[in-house]
């Protein structure tokens, strides 16, 4: 379960006392003064999400995130986006998070909401990357490394430190590669555990003769990041670590695990 799936998870599960996900939402049905609450239809909403009626909880999400309720908002934009118990609508997600980050920019980055608005600002990155086809929101880069940037200064977002680095790296908005600043993006997120940003990182140390090259931290973030690396979409990191470990001698080898294993205690010692 994602960090932000696990946020919504507890807030509108474990902080309510067990409420029926099986009956119908009605706003005017759980108080006794015949008017629900947002915050009370996003609890209700979490609770039939959860337990598998989606319909319901899009009813109420939907209710509590006209309400300004930006978790509510979130988890709709996320279950658009993904087609999650909807017809799946990049437009829609995309509006959810864009009034997310119009009304929450400012919000203070220890809030409890604050996730929530650092992750729209991500969506909304992501979507400028690639546009959504027939519509208005058409690609642009330096508007994504905008929105990155924000998140990943203001809010600290792993997510977003992680783009920007990748931004950086391939010079996707007009300016040449910039491996120095994104080695400083990919740091950051690779020291919250963000475990892609810890692959691209090594890669870059271990095999990037513009930056100040170290073969054993790279091999050890690549080490690092391996076992978290599923799927083909994180092929290129398997195949990174086996190139830098095929290339590294037996001491770089030996230094490198060492570090991963340290860097593994530390990080579970942390949670």
């Amino acid at each position: 379960m994602r960090k932000t799936n696990a946020i919504f998870y507890l807030a509108g599960v474990l902080a309510i006392c067990p409420l029926n996900a099986s009956l119908a939402f009605d706003p005017g049905a759980s108080t006794g003064s015949g008017a629900t609450s947002p915050s009370e239809a996003f609890r209700l909403g979490a609770r039939a999400y959860f337990a598998g009626n989606k319909e319901k909880a899009v009813d109420a999400l939907s209710f509590a995130a006209a309400n300004g309720v930006p978790a509510a908002q979130w988890k709709l934009g996320r279950m658009y986006a993904d087609g999650d118990g909807v017809a799946e609508d990049d437009l829609k997600a995309f509006e959810y998070f864009s009034s997310i980050a119009d009304q929450h920019a400012d919000d203070s980055p220890g809030s409890s909401q604050a996730p929530y608005v650092a992750s729209a600002f991500v969506a909304l990155g992501t979507y400028y990357l690639t546009g959504i086809q027939n519509t208005a929101v058409k690609p642009n880069a330096r508007r994504a490394r905008e929105i990155f940037t924000y998140a990943a200064s203001y809010f600290g977002n792993a997510d977003a430190q992680y783009n920007l680095g990748r931004l950086y790296l391939a010079g996707s908005t007009g300016d040449d590669p910039d491996p120095h600043m994104a080695a400083r993006w990919l740091k950051l997120a690779a020291s919250k555990g963000h475990y892609e940003a810890q692959a691209a990182l090594g890669e870059l140390m271990f095999f990037e003769d513009t930056i100040a090259k170290n073969r054993v931290r790279g091999l050890m973030w690549l080490t690092v990041a391996m076992p978290r690396a599923h799927g083909e979409k994180d092929a290129w990191i398997v195949e990174a670590q086996e190139r830098a470990f095929s290339l590294a001698s037996e001491s770089e080898r030996r230094r490198a695990v060492m570090l991963a294993q340290r860097w593994e205690k530390k990080d579970i010692a942390s949670r």
